[in-house]
């Protein structure tokens, strides 16, 4: 029961970070494998779902440390303008019809997923904890295995870059 409630959110996570669903697959089998195995060390401070995804997240971070067959690509191409001129977009008013609203969002949401997807690595990852998964940043910084400041500083990083990225690509009026 537990596995078939909660294996859809943990898959979406690991195939976020691994970006494979086979890869992603494996990872969530590993963390149900782990989290059996490790049951008695669940103290019951956090909710049964909150510790699977912490071993999910755990569990795919480790398959991408193994796998890091190519080497990361620089950010630095990807930060434009002052350090002032941070985070994500502004938040879009919709206009139009229902359908088109819709529609429209949906483009908006492949457009800002492709974007998350071109990311290093180690700026993506820290991007989809914090922002996608909504991990704070010493959670974030704990499942990366850095320190609180370099998560806060990849994650500073990770959304300059993603703002680039999306200014090129998304119309004037929808940022």
């Amino acid at each position: 029961m537990l596995v078939r409630r909660g294996r859809g959110r943990l898959l979406a996570v690991a195939r976020r970070i691994l970006r494979s669903h086979d890869a992603a697959e494996d990872a969530v089998q590993d963390a149900f494998l782990s989290a059996f195995r490790n049951l008695d060390r669940f103290e019951g401070n956090a909710r049964l779902s909150t510790w699977l995804h912490r071993i999910a997240v755990n569990a795919a971070l480790t398959r991408l440390r193994a796998k890091k067959s190519r080497p990361e690509e620089s950010i630095e191409r990807l930060l434009r303008g002052s350090p002032a001129d941070e985070g994500l977009p502004r938040p879009v008013v919709a206009s139009g019809g229902e359908a088109e609203d819709e529609l429209a969002s949906r483009e908006r949401l492949a457009i800002v997923c492709g974007a998350i997807d071109e990311l290093p690595q180690t700026y993506r990852i820290v991007l989809v904890l914090r922002d996608v998964e909504g991990l704070d940043i010493a959670e974030t910084a704990a499942a990366l295995g850095v320190s609180y400041d370099a998560a806060k500083m990849r994650l500073h990083r990770a959304r300059r870059a993603l703002r680039t990225l999306l200014d090129e690509r998304l119309p004037r009026e929808d940022r």
